[in-house]
């Protein structure tokens, strides 16, 4: 059966896109078949961490919910594990800004969206399909939540994500998400780990399913490769594997 898992933060600039690439890249590290659908159809990016050229790019979830294309044909393979056969496959947004005028002026029906997820699991027979949320909470946001078996919830270590985080924790758990954890990200290197973890898990009642530090290393790789693959023993990409490991 797939898992579906959406990742989210209620601000933008968390690392979200990057954390989720590498969760399904590691995913596929195990022999796994991973979706990505990027749903941040305001300002996507995914595409550009797995390296998918936007000029092979000819359908994405706008033409679908357009009526234009299958989603099957929306959707590109953008990593294959030689060694366990895992693959990751991508569900792009448009990146024109004539088709992200149009999504913001037309608006879609965001329960279109929840029909993609179903068809390209039963069509690519996925085990883990993996949401990337617009940040906030709007009507796609709120039903990609409502259909999870996993929130992953993105926060950085200050008091604006703190005070957003309170409201989609609250707000998951009203929708009953089955299994909500955090991921504490760009910890700056003078904080005491142990200190954020238990004032983290205090607040929201949640668990932390992973501790990540800000790195001038992953600065410095600025998304254009998957990080965890290129630096396995590096601290970022241990707790990414870590977090992996409680998928």
């Amino acid at each position: 059966m797939t898992k579906v898992i959406s990742i989210h933060s209620f601000r933008g600039g968390t690392g979200k896109s990057n954390i989720t690439a590498n969760i399904a890249a590691k995913l596929a590290q195990q022999g796994h078949r991973v979706g990505v659908f990027d749903c941040d159809i305001q300002s996507p990016g995914i595409h550009v961490i797995f390296g998918l050229d936007t000029n092979t790019i000819v359908n994405t979830i706008n033409d679908y919910l357009w009526g234009t294309c299958q989603i099957q044909q929306a959707a590109y393979q953008v990593f294959t594990d030689a060694a366990s056969g895992g693959s990751v496959h991508l569900v792009p947004s448009s990146i024109k800004a004539n088709d992200i005028a149009r999504i913001l002026r037309e608006s879609y029906d965001a329960n279109a969206i929840h029909n993609a997820f179903r068809e390209l699991i039963a069509a690519l027979q996925l085990d883990y399909l993996l949401i990337d949320t617009h940040p906030g909470l709007n009507e796609e946001t709120l039903l990609s939540i409502a259909i999870s078996d996993v929130l992953l919830i993105i926060l950085r270590p200050d008091q604006q994500d703190f005070q957003g985080t309170s409201v989609t924790v609250s707000v998951a758990q009203r929708l009953r998400v089955p299994d909500i954890k955090l991921i504490v990200n760009k910890i700056p290197p003078d904080y005491d780990v142990a200190d954020v973890q238990r004032k983290v898990e205090e607040i929201y009642g949640c668990p932390i399913a992973a501790l990540l530090p800000l790195s001038l290393e992953v600065a410095q790789n600025a998304s254009s490769q998957l990080f965890a693959l290129k630096a396995p023993g590096h601290p970022f990409s241990e707790g990414i594997q870590q977090l992996v490991d409680q998928l």
